[in-house]
């Protein structure tokens, strides 16, 4: 069983060095660019069926992933459960302006921490139990009767997938740094053992 992890690529916010977190933002041309990159490197690859957020940064890069795999047949779900985490009251500002302001040490606690949550938002513990417990009852059974899956979603949905997947503790996920339009690849044996992880 064949399951690609995709952040979407470049968003207007990324490029200004805003904190996006649920603002629904558009792709930048680059963005448009990863997206398509994306797309050539999993040409090979043939998927059942497509998760993605309820964002458009990331149901845009879907869109143009499957367009250029010559895929756009095959069932989307979108879902809440894979939005980006919720930085609260920082969505929106610049994040050097905000280390400025609040100092680089609570501003990094913020960002980076498992368990403490922006003011206002999520933590990325917070975004693990809704992403995990979804990806465990939605597309996990599915990747265990044989159908090839494209998740393309955010930063923190996916790290926290990921950390799912590789078991990877809560210290050393926040090192993990999640590239736009890079996919991630696993094969998954039937008894939900990831026997192989790649970028592609």
């Amino acid at each position: 069983m064949q399951l690609t992890l995709i952040r979407h690529g470049q968003s207007t916010y990324n490029l200004e060095n805003r904190f996006t977190g649920e603002i629904d933002v558009p792709l930048t041309q680059l963005g448009r660019e990863e997206a398509l990159l994306a797309g050539k490197k999993i040409a090979d690859y043939h998927y059942d069926m497509a998760y993605t957020s309820l964002l458009i940064r990331a149901e845009e890069t879907l869109q143009i992933i499957l367009k250029e795999i010559n895929q756009t047949q095959i069932p989307i779900i979108r879902n809440k459960a894979l939005n980006e985490r919720n930085y609260g009251d920082l969505q929106g500002l610049n994040k050097a302006q905000t280390a400025i302001k609040f100092g680089d040490a609570k501003v990094l606690i913020w960002r980076r921490s498992y368990e403490v949550r922006p003011p206002g938002g999520e933590s990325l513990e917070d975004t693990f139990n809704r992403t995990v417990p979804y990806y465990k009852s939605e597309i996990e059974p599915k990747l265990l009767t044989g159908k090839n899956i494209l998740v393309v979603a955010h930063g923190n949905s996916l790290r926290a997938l990921i950390m799912y997947l590789e078991h990877i503790g809560k210290d050393d996920i926040l090192k993990l740094n999640i590239p736009t339009g890079m996919p991630r690849n696993y094969n998954i044996d039937w008894l939900k053992k990831v026997t192989d992880v790649s970028y592609l």
